[in-house]
């Protein structure tokens, strides 16, 4: 099991004796002729060549199970033999063929990471799988990455990196921070001056951007096939001086506030008794949930520094009966617990430092728990004193603290079922481009991965360091940047 180096660690594995299966000219990947399942064969083709290099066929057919060399993917909605939930999956590498089974096309999409994660290359330039059985399926529904897009602005194609990272560990939810004091990174048909007049900057003053509806589109295409779904959050009462800069109307006395590329959080709000204010944020809401074929909005709430509490209930009560309206389900930062929240309502948790009281509530009045914990999930914490990007007001966080760390008991009284899942978190106040970005998430991102896939008494952490060095290969072949954290025996070092 350790020498496959699979990450996050599936539920079942045996290895079995025979030869490889050996990747060569002459593989063909083989899928029913389906619309869905023609999708995954490109997309598996795509993922197993650009490891081995191989140009792989893909080859539609029903045909019987007696072919070689092929890898066979097939979706049987009511197979007995797969573990519970919609994205488990079966993969079966034998001398002669692999096969990938499972209910969905999610579990499909997981299955294709793991053979991919199992090659090995050989000495002659070819690559093998091992003979493996592998029955798994996940933890927890919720498995996702917030990446923070305002305070610094990531490009459509670097997003699309971060979305392949994100399926190779087989996370599902992209929520994308578009909104913040320093810029508004979503062109909204209703509000157009957000975008024209409050994109232009991020911190430091370093040139900023946005996405049209096209490209956020296509963003979400592109994550939907990998079998993520992107939550866009427009972060309001507080973090708004973006919007408030593009409409005066949002300020008490009609005057557009300056731009700001600082780091400083709590001193922009909304004021609930403008009538501009419940308008912009049906408007808004009602845009940016059309655009989001997913089924969650998040609303953000956090932050908020100069509001009393009642008034910030009332805007929190607005917003989150914007998105309702527009067919969507609510997500806030764990602030919005303080105030009256409708059964299932998502609240991501993410200051260790307070108290349990509010979440306690809120979990027995029916909502549910996304982990989020600053000191072991945010991604853009330093590694440690030395490390130049980052922050540091959660402390140090290193590979092992990364991983460390059971999600059910974060907060005293908190029932375990009403935690949903998991989700890091990466904010850009350092992170300038995308070499910045994946040198934050690598290698802690498969930690995380790995809490929020494997059940903990499967979680080993000397187990993970030994699979996890595995990962260094690939990284450096597509070319990312990482960290080479010295708690891992890195089998290659990072790229310069």
């Amino acid at each position: 099991m350790t020498q496959l180096g699979i990450v996050p660690r599936p539920a079942r594995c045996e290895t079995q004796d025979g030869a490889a299966f050996v990747v060569g000219e002459s593989t063909t990947v083989v899928v029913d002729p389906r619309p869905d399942l023609i999708a995954h064969g490109v997309l598996a083709a795509d993922l197993l060549g650009r490891v081995t290099g191989q140009a792989i066929e893909v080859r539609y057919s029903d045909e019987a199970r007696g072919a070689r060399d092929v890898i066979r993917l097939r979706i049987v909605a009511d197979d007995p033999g797969l573990l519970e939930g919609d994205e488990a999956y079966r993969l079966v590498v034998t001398p002669q063929r692999v096969e990938a089974v499972a209910r969905t096309s999610e579990g499909l999409t997981h299955a294709v990471v793991t053979l991919r994660q199992v090659l090995e290359h050989n000495g002659d330039g070819s690559w093998r799988a091992p003979c493996v059985r592998i029955d798994d399926a996940p933890r927890f529904g919720w498995r996702g990455l917030s990446v923070d897009v305002a305070r610094h602005f990531l490009p459509v194609d670097s997003l699309k990196v971060v979305i392949g990272l994100m399926a190779h560990y087989k996370l599902n939810v992209l929520h994308l921070h578009l909104t913040d004091d320093q810029g508004w990174r979503l062109h909204v048909p209703s509000r157009p001056h957000l975008a024209r007049k409050s994109s232009g900057t991020s911190v430091g003053g370093d040139p900023g951007g946005y996405y049209t509806p096209t490209d956020f589109g296509d963003l979400v295409q592109y994550a939907a096939v990998r079998g993520i779904t992107v939550v866009p959050e427009i972060d309001v009462p507080g973090h708004v001086n973006a919007a408030t800069h593009a409409y005066g109307e949002l300020t008490p006395d009609g005057v557009p506030t300056d731009a700001y590329t600082g780091i400083e959080v709590g001193f922009s709000r909304l004021y609930a008794d403008l009538p501009a204010t419940s308008e912009f944020l049906r408007a808004v809401f009602d845009d940016v949930a059309t655009m989001t074929p997913g089924e969650y909005v998040h609303i953000g709430g956090d932050e908020v520094l100069t509001m009393d509490h009642d008034e910030y209930a009332r805007l929190v009560a607005q917003a989150a009966a914007a998105v309702r309206a527009a067919g969507k389900k609510v997500v806030g930062w764990q602030e919005i617990a303080t105030t009256p929240l409708e059964p299932g309502t998502v609240v991501q948790y993410w200051d260790t430092r307070v108290e349990a009281a509010p979440f306690v509530a809120a979990a027995h009045a029916g909502a549910k728990l996304l982990m989020s914990p600053g000191s072991k999930a945010y991604l853009d914490m330093k590694y440690d004193e030395h490390t130049e990007l980052g922050l540091e007001w959660a402390g140090h966080i290193e590979l092992r603290d990364a991983y460390e760390w059971e999600p059910t008991t974060l907060i005293d009284g908190v029932p375990a079922d009403a935690v949903i899942g998991v989700e890091a978190a990466v904010w850009t106040e350092t992170i300038r481009d995308l070499d910045g970005l994946t040198t934050m998430l690598l290698p802690r991102l498969a930690a995380v991965a790995e809490v929020a896939w494997t059940a903990p008494e499967r979680r080993d952490w000397e187990d993970f360091r030994t699979r996890v060095a595995h990962h260094s290969d690939l990284w450096n072949r597509i070319g990312l940047r990482w960290y080479a954290s010295p708690q891992v025996d890195w089998r290659s070092a990072p790229r310069r």
